[in-house]
């Protein structure tokens, strides 16, 4: 062990980010790389997984390499190995699983698999012990990115001085993540991918009370979610305005260019292509925030955690602070750089498995469709 606590190397390849990190204690940083490969997928508008696959090849040695060279560590100093198993595309997390495997064998260090929405609740929490605050379980997690949304119940306890999480599924989505609806949204109106971030910063310039989209209308589990019919609202909006589609050509036309910023497309579009925009985002954020607060209340939870790529959108954040403070509610997010996939999240949630003594062998493989619960 060292001075720090134990040192978990963490590698994840679950998606189109090729990371690898360094975590002391299963609280400290001490290094975390991130390769990623958006300029590789941005022109097919979403991640091929063969071109994913290839780019993370190429990227795990030196992004492993680095995230050592960063924490001012030697590889051999490590204590145990943490690899994302599971969910994500298969050819991706084959190469972060096979690499990890090799590490461990070779330097004769345990090996760790974490399931990847643990990884994103652990963001979470290693953001808040960063920070001095440590949020009281059971707690309501929110997962939300371009592949997740769901919630799920978490709890802890104690045994031989190790802590051990539990989870519990609440709902998710039963068609469209938010994150993919965003993309999906982003495409149809040529504002480049991801679509998430530059509608997170145009949404801010229109009304988002302009353009009225219905509430999904959800037989059975009242905390699943589901965002194809907002996605497919938008579309029939654009088909019933076909005057907007000369700027959608001009967005286009600019992307084409290399022009991206959100500034920049923002000056190509017309007023009411920034409501329609403020509008969908009004919509999707308050459903999210209103299924998630209705599932704490539900379960007598406290405290509520959001973690994932979309946990970055500002008007997310800033409706979650607002309602939780009326209702009594803690809130934690992950920082920006820990909302989306990194590898610190998967060697926080690997030092809690390797404290409990949940080791694998060289039989382990990556599993595309692994449940959290």
């Amino acid at each position: 062990m060292s001075e720090t606590g134990d040192l978990i190397l963490g590698i994840e390849s679950s998606c189109d980010e090729t990371a690898a990190a360094i975590v002391a204690g299963g609280r400290r940083i001490l290094s975390s790389v991130v390769a990623s490969q958006v300029d590789v997928h941005r022109k097919y508008g979403g991640v091929v997984p063969e071109l994913a696959s290839r780019e993370h090849l190429r990227q795990i040695v030196p992004v492993v390499r680095e995230a050592v060279e960063q924490a001012g560590v030697e590889l051999r100093d490590v204590d145990a190995i943490a690899v994302t198993r599971g969910p994500g595309l298969i050819g991706s997390l084959l190469v972060g699983v096979t690499y990890g495997k090799v590490l461990a064998l070779s330097l004769g260090k345990p090996l760790i698999a974490v399931n990847h929405l643990e990884g994103h609740v652990h963001a979470v929490l290693l953001e808040a012990h960063a920070a001095g605050r440590v949020p009281q379980l059971p707690a309501v997690c929110l997962i939300v990115s371009g592949g997740h949304t769901i919630l799920y119940r978490v709890e802890s306890n104690s045994a031989n001085g190790a802590v051990r999480f539990s989870y519990r599924r609440i709902g998710g989505t039963r068609d469209d993540a938010a994150g993919e609806a965003y993309d999906k949204v982003a495409k149809m109106l040529a504002l480049g991918y991801p679509g998430g971030p530059v509608i997170d910063r145009i949404a801010e310039h229109g009304n988002a009370r302009a353009v009225r989209f219905g509430e999904p209308k959800m037989k059975g589990n009242a905390y699943d979610f589901s965002f194809s019919g907002i996605k497919t609202a938008v579309l029939y909006y654009l088909r019933r305005n076909p005057q907007l589609q000369p700027e959608i050509d001009a967005r286009q036309q600019a992307l084409t260019r290399g022009e991206r910023s959100a500034d920049g497309l923002r000056a190509l579009s017309s007023a009411a292509t920034l409501d329609l925009i403020a509008s969908f985002q009004r919509s999707v954020v308050d459903d999210l925030v209103t299924r998630t607060l209705a599932a704490a209340e539900q379960h007598a939870a406290r405290t509520v955690l959001v973690s994932g790529g979309v946990a970055a959108n500002s008007e997310l954040r800033r409706s979650f602070e607002s309602e939780v403070a009326r209702r009594g509610i803690a809130v934690y997010f992950p920082s920006r750089a820990l909302s989306t996939d990194n590898a610190a999240m998967i060697a926080a949630a690997g030092y809690a498995r390797f404290r409990s003594g949940e080791n694998e062998d060289a039989t382990l493989n990556a599993e595309a469709s692994l449940p959290l619960a």
